[in-house]
């Protein structure tokens, strides 16, 4: 099995490169990818950089060039359901381009022609991650992840987000590489750590707890890994 697993951030995939130790580190389309060998198993671990167009190409090399067979995002994301809170772990069922708008010509938004408003995350990986929240003993949120190229401050446009799409959460690469890895048949799971909640400042936010809320969500993706590298 070549599992990939990618944040945007460096310190999103920090807590992967210090549990695993010994990688090896190739360069290739202006990024770094670092591969470890676990347990009869091939991973790919990787950052994108922020946004949309560097996930997707970052998605793109992982599964073009490295042959990766799944896909596991981790990283943070805003809260915009006033349910969540800080440190609360999110997996996507479905994610959405919030920023995506041709509804001028009566199109709703986000949708793409010959393509669709939302992206369904793949069902079996779901269900790995609902046993590891079991065994850990934490509440796993699950809802729509809203994806832009804009970290959104602004609360009525967070409103307006959760209002339009029934979003939860939102970030900046997550749907970009729902709809590469749906092209090209990939199984991917996005999982987000809340970083900042729907009524706060992000801006002011989000530094303080990007460190903790990427931890928390590399050791919930650490735990899903062994239960792929078992099965």
């Amino acid at each position: 099995m070549k599992l990939a697993i990618m944040g945007a951030m460096p310190e999103e995939i920090e807590p992967f490169l210090k549990f695993f130790k010994d990688y090896k580190t190739f360069d290739y389309a202006k990024n770094k990818y670092f591969i470890v060998e676990h347990k009869n198993n091939e991973i790919i671990i990787a950052y994108s950089k922020i946004g949309k167009v560097n996930s997707t190409i970052t998605a793109s090399v992982m599964i073009e060039k490295f042959g990766c067979e799944k896909l596991i995002f981790s990283g943070v994301a805003g809260a915009v359901c006033n349910s969540f809170k800080i440190g609360d772990l999110v997996a996507a069922t479905k994610l959405v381009q919030h920023d995506l708008d041709i509804s001028s010509f009566g199109h709703p938004y986000g949708y793409v022609p010959e393509g669709a408003v939302y992206e369904e995350a793949d069902l079996e990986l779901i269900e790995i991650a609902k046993k590891v929240a079991i065994e850990k003993n934490i509440n796993l949120k699950y809802g729509v992840i809203a994806t832009g190229d804009q970290f959104i401050c602004d609360i009525k446009r967070k409103n307006w987000i959760a209002n339009t799409f029934n979003a939860t959460a939102l970030e900046m690469e997550g749907a970009s590489v729902a709809v590469t890895c749906n092209a090209y048949g990939v199984p991917f799971f996005i999982l987000r750590a809340i970083s900042d909640e729907a009524n706060m400042d992000a801006k002011f936010n989000f530094d303080e707890f990007l460190e903790t809320s990427s931890q928390r969500s590399a050791d919930f993706i650490l735990s899903m890994v062994e239960k792929i590298a078992n099965a």
